[in-house]
């Protein structure tokens, strides 16, 4: 709108919007975008333009609106709900029909773990820093309604109702614990990751990348060490339990002053994934011992594939022998003294 000079007598009023025009004389009625907007003449020098569809001033800004419910729906979650197996270490991630809002209310886990979720296009994710252990029933609350989860676009409003999704964490794989044996050194084998692994994939440090990879091992081929015969070898049962395994956890329990039961509880697999995480390997070595009861009866020693002990041994009196197998030694004597019965009683 432009005020131009005199024209005679009277003060000149131009509305420059759709070629209408109108002097100062003249109340008119003018649409502008859509709105009615009437000039009138009041005292001379004074022009005002108000707003005939609101009373408040334009300079008024709207309150907060609260963001209608919208079409904002829930594609998928991750774990599904109803899982029973479902990888305590993981990323939980909710997706929706639209992008998020950068501000919009989170969901909740239960039981709480420390993590933290983050927002990214149609999708919320939740890292946990340390996640959960086997077979823990998790509940995840996704928020809906006036509280609810918020799309970015207006039109995109609320999530309609709240959701309640509920899984359960699987168990630690028998595969993944003879990986990380292996790999500290408390197996009489080498485990090396598959070429198509991402060498980051459990990265240096990261504990929970380790719970992570306890529940979903990463590909790879074990290969033994050189030296050892092959009635060790035969015993070995690639991601089955075996004695070899029985072993390898009596001799990692003795070094962490844990109960030398030969069974990966939660104690056993809570250090062995700390020692995973910065590869705190087996400073002992790993032994092995060959009795032969045929006469003359030898015990034969390999430590880290290479025989250091090869002598005549007492397996037993006739009728008291020593039984037939392979078994982890859980007790050493540097000296012990041997007396007792006969089976005859003498």
């Amino acid at each position: 709108m432009s005020f131009l000079g005199r024209m005679g007598r009277r003060p000149a009023l131009l509305f420059r919007h759709r070629g209408i025009t109108a002097t100062a004389s003249a109340a008119v009625m003018v649409f502008i975008a859509g709105g009615a907007f009437a000039a009138v003449t009041p005292r001379p020098g004074h022009q005002t333009l108000a707003n005939t569809g609101h009373s408040t001033a334009l300079t008024h800004k709207p309150t907060h609106v609260v963001p209608p419910v919208g079409p904002l729906e829930i594609v998928s979650v991750s774990p599904a709900g109803g899982a029973s197996d479902a990888n305590g270490g993981a990323p939980i991630t909710v997706t929706f029909s639209s992008a998020l809002a950068p501000l919009t209310p989170l969901p909740a886990l239960s039981p709480k773990i420390a993590g933290s979720w983050q927002v990214a296009g149609k999708t919320a994710t939740f890292t946990p820093s340390y996640g959960y252990l086997p077979d823990t029933k998790v509940t995840l609350k996704i928020p809906g309604g006036v509280n609810g989860m918020q799309g970015l676009a207006t039109l995109a409003g609320v999530l309609s109702q709240p959701r309640t999704v509920k899984f359960t964490t699987g168990s630690f794989s028998t595969l993944r614990l003879q990986q990380v044996l292996a790999q500290l050194g408390y197996l009489p084998l080498t485990w090396t990751a598959a070429l198509t692994m991402h060498p980051m994939s459990i990265p240096y440090g990261d504990v929970n990348a380790q719970l992570s990879a306890a529940y979903t091992p990463p590909a790879g081929t074990f290969k033994f060490k050189r030296g050892y015969p092959s009635e060790l070898t035969s015993q070995w049962k690639t991601g089955s339990d075996n004695m070899l395994d029985q072993g390898a956890v009596r001799a990692f329990e003795s070094d962490r002053g844990l109960t030398m039961d030969g069974v990966a509880g939660p104690l056993v697999w809570a250090d062995l994934l700390k020692a995973a995480a910065v590869d705190k390997g087996n400073t002992n070595g790993y032994t092995y011992a060959l009795a032969d009861q045929k006469y003359p009866e030898t015990l034969t020693v390999w430590h880290n594939g290479e025989v250091i002990e090869h002598t005549l041994v007492n397996t037993g009196i006739a009728g008291r022998g020593t039984q037939d197998g392979t078994f982890p030694v859980y007790l050493r004597y540097e000296f012990n003294y041997m007396d007792g019965t006969n089976p005859d009683g003498s």
